[in-house]
């Protein structure tokens, strides 16, 4: 069972694919991660990210392994724990060019792909272009979606004394990045089921999305 939930940032996609996984078994995968590992490699080595030449020489270089327990997912880079580096505000700022380098897309996609092939049990993977690029033939697509507003006060409760209308503004800016991108770009596949997060709670969206998975299961 390979479940695709893709979105932009703050629709709640990590919080519920961790624990639609948990709840039901599953592997689990966090897509951005890797995006974020690469970026802050590219940033610890001095790569230069205004040439996307620079990027693409060097995207085959760190080794990223991701763990796949949603109780506890890990992350490292050329052995290195970077489950914290990576969520700074650096490396934040910097994912959308490393990311919309060809290059890197094609060797994480080919990364999270045997992820997914070797999952035994099944596996949940989050990020922006599961469902329509890196999985095409996902047995269950998803597709969350919230108001700016709402993704903006979500966010800014995670960063904590972050600013809810800067907050929203990066949002935005990010969305259009991911969006515009010639490679793989932030996209609803024709398939997928929209989730609309704005007036739920995290709990209702993994209630949602179990259900949705059950079914599918069921071959409902």
């Amino acid at each position: 069972m390979i479940v695709a939930i893709d979105g932009p940032s703050g629709t709640g996609k990590s919080s519920t694919s961790k624990a639609v996984a948990a709840q039901l078994g599953l592997s689990y995968l966090d897509t951005g991660a890797q995006y974020r590992a690469i970026t802050w490699w590219m940033v610890h080595n001095g790569i230069d990210l205004g040439d996307p030449g620079a990027i693409a020489a060097a995207a085959g270089k760190p080794e990223i392994l991701s763990g796949t327990d949603p109780a506890a997912p890990t992350i490292t880079v050329d052995g290195t724990d970077v489950a914290g580096p990576i969520r700074t505000q650096e490396v934040t700022s910097k994912v959308s060019a490393v990311s919309a380098v060809p290059e890197v897309r094609t060797r994480i996609t080919e990364l999270q792909r045997s992820i997914a092939r070797s999952a035994e049990t099944g596996i949940v993977v989050e990020g922006r272009d599961i469902g329509t690029t890196v999985l095409p033939d996902a047995d269950l697509k998803i597709f969350l979606t919230a108001s700016a507003e709402a993704r903006a006060a979500r966010r800014s409760g995670e960063l904590k004394g972050a600013d809810v209308n800067a907050t929203r503004e990066a949002l935005i800016r990010r969305d259009a990045a991911d969006s515009s991108r010639k490679t793989s770009p932030l996209a609803k596949a024709a398939d997928a089921v929209e989730v609309d997060t704005t007036e739920l709670t995290l709990q209702q969206v993994i209630e949602c999305v179990v259900t949705l998975v059950e079914e599918k299961r069921a071959g409902k």
